[in-house]
């Protein structure tokens, strides 16, 4: 049938006004496609088949507003139908849950393994490929980087490289990064970062460059498809919302050209890589945005290729 699965979190949690995975739907429903939902605790196995208690919606107008927001109803969605569907009956289900990847995500992808039909991204793909640690998989193109629970040794490594950035393995969002500085309330930090040396962190060179921009590389079966700068707010280090179309570079195109063949095998369709200074920080897999963000913002229409590209290798009607 002409219809696309989401398996999200609650809608009811999802921002209309900037979420990645609403951007991918209303594309959906833009291109003709009937837009079915359904949590990982409505799929279920039934004589071999994985079945979902989905929900039909159809996404009310929205239209971009004056940044990266796009201007959406309180009510942003109409419920249609609800019904037991075979997943194999879809012509793509999307996996939309955001990390970290815990026990219901990881349940969600040993369920979609049976889905029937292709399932972006791949649930054994994102099993497979951690997207905080992929780019140590290519150490030429990553900065000088520390993995480990040893507040010794991240010491070692903030004095030899005079700050870092120091986030959780398992962390997402923004949440739990630190920045730390050579100074006397290191130690500190680090111990609070790793928990008393009971959490597994990754710490990267603190690259200056980033007062350029972080850019997002918005990469589709391996390819670059767009590119997106953002910036640092002058109130906090972390990296917030797109600002500006960034040009793709000879450095860029070697991040996508090594990523390549690892996205492609595993059947990590969509993928957001992070670059600061030409130097490749982590690959967003488990539920790759800022697409939505960027369409609104600078009027690109990310979110429909992506979608157009995604039902023409399916053999879908658009």
């Amino acid at each position: 049938m002409n219809a696309i699965l989401f398996v999200t979190d609650p809608l009811s949690g999802l921002q209309a006004e900037i979420d990645a995975t609403i951007g991918l739907m209303a594309a959906s429903q833009d291109l003709g496609h009937d837009i079915w939902c359904c949590q990982p605790e409505e799929l279920a196995v039934i004589d071999g088949c994985l079945y979902a208690r989905a929900h039909r919606i159809r996404l009310r107008p929205r239209r971009p507003g004056r940044d990266h927001r796009w201007i959406v109803d309180p009510t942003w969605y109409d419920e249609l139908d609800v019904a037991l569907l075979d997943v194999a009956d879809f012509a793509v289900a999307h996996l939309r849950i955001d990390p970290p990847v815990d026990d219901r995500y990881l349940h969600a992808t040993y369920l979609l393994d049976l889905a029937g039909t292709r399932v972006i991204n791949r649930p054994d793909g994102i099993r497979a490929v951690h997207e905080k640690l992929i780019a140590l998989r290519f150490p030429s193109l990553c900065p000088a980087t520390y993995v480990g629970t040893s507040v010794a040794a991240l010491r070692e490594f903030v004095g030899r490289t005079g700050t870092a950035i120091v986030k959780p393995v398992d962390g997402f969002a923004g949440l739990d990064v630190w920045l730390v500085h050579d100074d006397h309330a290191a130690m500190s930090l680090l111990e609070s970062a790793t928990r008393g040396g009971r959490r597994q962190v990754i710490a990267q060179e603190y690259l200056l460059a980033v007062a350029h921009g972080n850019k997002r590389l918005f990469l589709l079966d391996g390819e670059i498809v767009g590119a997106v700068l953002r910036r640092p707010d002058a109130s906090d280090f972390r990296i917030g919302p797109p600002v500006a179309i960034a040009p793709v570079d000879a450095a860029d195109l070697a991040i996508a050209e090594a990523l390549r063949p690892i996205l492609v095998q595993h059947g990590l369709t969509i993928a957001g890589a992070d670059v600061i200074g030409g130097r490749l920080i982590e690959v967003n897999v488990t539920c790759p945005g800022g697409m939505h963000k960027t369409d609104a913002l600078l009027g690109t229409t990310l979110s429909q290729s992506i979608v157009q590209h995604l039902t023409a290798r399916e053999g879908v009607l658009t």
